[in-house]
């Protein structure tokens, strides 16, 4: 337990391997930002969607179903109400659609339309080409290294996070 603040535990020291790998991840993060890639998508995609829009449109295009809004916000992390804004402003530029629940006539989901599916297809195009391009000088096995270690980074990550939620729930 620390003095300043009881009832909390001291925190573990951190791996040097860690510790050395932090910054390049914020360094990263920072090159995304600097270099626009997200905007540059976008406006790949052909569409003068905001980054959250995009992010709604992606979200229900992966699914590859219908998604309540609930269900979005869930992929996406954040608050329903902030998903409803952008699923009103999609709607109006007609990239998504309500659809009845089958389950439940009484909600609705989103889903994109067909010019919603190309723009978000267009949009992964673009991104994954600048990655593509980022890394075409790397032998194949880092290429797969990678995928394998970022893969299993997020899933890590994400469980973690998850378990430190339900624990903070109970």
């Amino acid at each position: 337990m620390t003095p300043e603040f009881p009832g909390v535990p001291e925190p573990e020291k951190p791996h040097p391997d860690l510790l050395a790998v932090l910054p390049r991840v914020t360094q990263l993060s920072a090159a995304f930002t600097k270099g626009r890639l997200a905007e540059r998508a976008t406006e790949a995609a052909g569409f003068a969607l905001d980054r959250p829009a995009m992010g709604v449109l992606l979200s229900l295009r992966t699914a590859g179903k219908p998604l309540r809004i609930g269900e979005i916000a869930d992929r996406m992390q954040v608050v329903g109400p902030h998903v409803t804004r952008q699923v009103q402003a999609l709607e109006k530029h007609s990239l998504v659609r309500r659809v009845a629940d089958p389950h439940d006539r009484r909600a609705s989901l989103i889903e994109p339309t067909g010019t919603g599916a190309e723009a978000a297809d267009r949009y992964v195009a673009a991104l994954l080409g600048w990655f593509a391009e980022a890394l075409t000088d790397w032998p194949q096995q880092d290429r797969d290294d990678l995928a394998r270690l970022l893969a299993r980074l997020v899933d890590d990550v994400t469980a973690r996070l998850a378990r430190l939620d339900e624990d903070a729930e109970s």
